[in-house]
């Protein structure tokens, strides 16, 4: 029940229903979710261990806050990390390695990115893109880095969403960047796979930063 509820608290903060810095009353989160408190605390304690939810004595929960400082911190860090990884998988890469990549790409490549007019960043979406990128570093021969990577991965989360439904007007075709980041990874072409792969994040990032209102 924890576990159920974790995904569905962090997928609500991901999406914006429960605003940054909101407080989470456990009373009102049980009768919304239709749970106990016991189990709500619980996956609310995890939740503060990534991030999501912030902790503090005698004032209980709240949505963690968005700041400039912080997607621009994660991002420099990600950016970092991550094309480790991504070379790392690219060299020790097999067939087996292509097989998850092309699979992966394919899926999210017909899935719809955001849904109605708020612009809600779509759950299939949003799990389809995650195992995509987990398929291009899953080579790797690091745990470390891999553990490090998901972490940063689930921080970014929220401010992806944020990209998605504030910037509307801008251009910016999303499954090509995909395409030409699988094709780059599928071809061994490490140093043109870790330039795409920057220019992906720090694109949202950018976005982010310019149209969203953070702290």
């Amino acid at each position: 029940m924890a576990s159920q509820l974790e995904a569905m608290i962090r997928q609500d903060i991901i999406n914006g229903r429960l605003a940054p810095g909101s407080r989470l009353r456990l009373k009102e989160l049980a009768d919304a979710y239709e749970v106990g408190v016991i189990p709500l605390r619980e996956a609310l304690s995890r939740l503060a261990s990534s991030g999501f939810v912030s902790a503090a004595d005698q004032k209980g929960f709240s949505v963690g806050r968005v700041s400039a400082a912080e997607i621009t911190d994660i991002t420099a860090a990600r950016l970092h990390i991550e094309c480790k990884a991504l070379a790392d998988s690219i060299r020790q890469g097999d067939v087996e390695w292509e097989s998850r990549v092309l699979a992966a790409h394919h899926r999210l490549d017909r899935l719809t990115l955001v849904e109605g007019p708020e612009r809600i960043l779509k759950p299939e979406w949003e799990n389809a893109h995650e195992v995509f990128h987990q398929a291009l570093i899953s080579s790797c021969n690091s745990p470390t880095l891999l553990r490090l990577c998901s972490s940063l991965r689930d921080q970014t989360a929220r401010y992806r969403f944020l990209a998605m439904r504030y910037d509307e007007t801008t251009v910016r075709d999303v499954p090509h960047e995909h395409r030409q980041l699988m094709e780059a990874a599928l071809a061994k072409d490490i140093d043109r796979a870790c330039q795409l792969l920057c220019c992906h994040y720090q694109t949202t990032t950018d976005s982010v930063l310019e149209h969203a209102v953070l702290a």
